[in-house]
């Protein structure tokens, strides 16, 4: 019974925030992952960027691209839900919302590409996927397909 109020529960009110919200301070990642619930990790100071992985108490999994500077300039997600792309992408959603999108299209992966963003999803019921960054952000060593 608990199992069904809580599926009927995510229906109606949708899916949990995901914070790791672009262009935030690497400070915000722990409250990232206090908001998620779930185990933060670092994976690597790779070339000219350091990777934080945040695990949420559902198995979605984020992942968020650190600046040498301190900025997220890049968030990965991939998790049985879409993830609430308000929070995701944080002072950029508005960006994201107005950006021109093919006339007719409803289904398939959604590829946003503007100057100052990049949102590429995809996936099907639980397993949904997907990467944003803000391509004028990218450390200069960087490439985006560090972004995964």
């Amino acid at each position: 019974m608990k199992a069904v109020v809580a599926a009927v529960a995510t229906m109606l009110l949708g899916t949990p925030p995901i914070w790791a919200a672009l262009g935030k301070p690497v400070s915000s990642i722990s409250e990232d992952q206090k908001r998620l619930g779930g185990e933060l990790r670092r994976l690597s100071a790779a070339q000219g960027f350091a990777v934080h992985e945040i695990t949420a108490a559902d198995g979605t999994v984020v992942r968020e691209y650190v600046s040498p500077g301190g900025e997220v300039f890049g968030v990965s997600w991939r998790g049985a839900t879409r993830p609430n792309l308000v929070d995701l992408l944080g002072d950029h959603y508005p960006a994201y919302r107005d950006a021109p999108r093919p006339p007719g299209h409803r289904h398939g992966p959604v590829v946003v590409r503007t100057d100052h963003l990049v949102v590429e999803m995809g996936g099907h019921m639980r397993d949904f996927h997907g990467r944003a960054y803000l391509p004028d952000r990218l450390p200069a060593s960087v490439s985006s397909d560090a972004i995964r």
